[in-house]
């Protein structure tokens, strides 16, 4: 006997510890960003496979630790872009993180007077809309999907782009500071199964691009006139027109 115990390799020390901390907190974050998407059940196949592959490596199944030890040299790669969505989206939330606001100073106030005046007019002429809201993540990518601006912002400006029949009417108008960037811009459709049949292209295209970005993204009804309010891929809809100006402030301030 050497006086070492047989069961010696399962003492923890701190830096255990705050390694299983680290790793439970990035696997949380993966869970709470994939919920609700079809990346879900991707990721619970994963988990699976790791599962097995952990197994195989404890009991020594050479047949299967050769394949696994394969697999991962392309898996890197295979994540990347089967999770290139969520990566993005992860990636945005990081730099959206309170710690970085403090260095960002936003001018709102015309933006705001500006918006909510031309929602209200689309919406009283049942015109439909959509305006997306630049904070601090950047919309180059969707501004080059259309017809580039660097027009200064009024809500008569908004309205005429809206206006049916006019060349730029279809698609999204891209904000930023106090211009406007781009018009008829494609945006991405959001693929979370809660709004898959609740909304129509618009309000999916609303909540898609806000699950990529930290933008808030303002939709006016054409149906029903109604004036909705994205966010963080969640969506605000009916809201009552007198309380639309304080329901933006609110999310442009987040």
């Amino acid at each position: 006997m050497n006086g070492t115990l047989p069961y010696d390799w399962l003492r923890i020390t701190w830096k255990d510890i705050l390694d299983i901390l680290i790793v439970t907190f990035i696997v949380y974050q993966v869970l709470r960003l994939a919920r609700g998407t079809r990346s879900a059940q991707m990721i619970v196949g994963m988990i699976l496979i790791a599962g097995i592959a952990f197994i195989a490596y404890f009991f020594q199944f050479e047949a299967l630790t050769w394949l696994f030890s394969n697999l991962a040299t392309v898996g890197f790669i295979v994540l990347v872009v089967v999770f290139q969505p969520e990566l993005r989206s992860a990636l945005a939330s990081f730099g959206q993180n309170r710690l970085f606001r403090m260095f960002v100073r936003l001018e709102q106030k015309k933006t705001l007077e500006e918006v909510t005046r031309a929602a209200l007019r689309l919406s009283e002429l049942r015109y439909g809309g959509l305006i997306v809201i630049e904070r601090r993540t950047g919309l180059r990518n969707f501004a080059e999907t259309g017809k580039e601006m660097n027009a200064a912002l009024s809500s008569e400006l908004l309205v005429t782009l809206f206006t049916p029949y006019t060349p730029l009417h279809d698609g999204a108008v891209l904000i930023a500071g106090e211009y406007v960037i781009a018009a008829a811009t494609s945006l991405p459709l959001t693929s979370n199964p809660r709004y898959s049949k609740l909304y129509g292209m618009r309000h999916k295209a609303a909540i898609g691009v806000t699950e990529l970005s930290d933008a808030v993204v303002v939709v006016v009804s054409e149906e029903s006139s109604q004036i909705s309010i994205a966010y963080d891929g969640q969506l605000e809809s009916n809201i009552v027109k007198g309380e639309l100006r304080d329901r933006l402030g609110y999310y442009l301030k987040q």
